[in-house]
């Protein structure tokens, strides 16, 4: 076999590791939850891929906790003011518990997600809020 044979037996070999959809942990180890800098870990995690994931965890509402939700908020004008009137719930306050939440990247577009609760005070004081826009996959290119 000469180099070239060499050469495409080895991008062939690699091109599935690059094909492969990430999964991620919203927060990592911090989870979902009030504080946390969101912004950050998108800017540390990324880039992201069209068909890669998003697990939200976050517990459930009980005498210790608050209560925790997923909205995805239609512009950056209601991002940025946590305006939920036209936001879409895709997680409820149960929904992160367990193995959590998850919301597949499937399109290229622009996601604004945001904690819903308290009245969008989580979103606003909390910093419970962050854009993603996937990249192509690399595959598809």
């Amino acid at each position: 076999m000469d180099a070239r044979g060499v050469v495409v037996l080895v991008l062939l070999a690699l091109v599935p590791e690059a094909c492969r959809a990430e999964q991620f942990i919203v927060g990592d180890a911090a989870r979902w939850t009030w504080g946390y800098n969101y912004t950050d870990w998108v800017v540390k995690k990324g880039p992201f891929f069209q068909n890669d994931s998003l697990v939200f965890r976050y517990d459930p509402p009980n005498a210790t906790t608050h209560a925790h939700s997923v909205y995805m908020m239609r512009n950056l004008a209601d991002y940025q003011s946590c305006n939920l009137n036209a936001s879409k719930l895709v997680a409820g306050v149960m929904q992160g518990a367990g193995s959590g939440f998850e919301f597949v990247l499937q399109k290229r577009k622009v996601h604004y997600f945001v904690c819903g609760e308290r009245g969008g005070i989580h979103c606003n004081a909390g910093q419970m809020k962050f854009i993603v826009k996937p990249k192509r996959s690399i595959c598809r290119d």
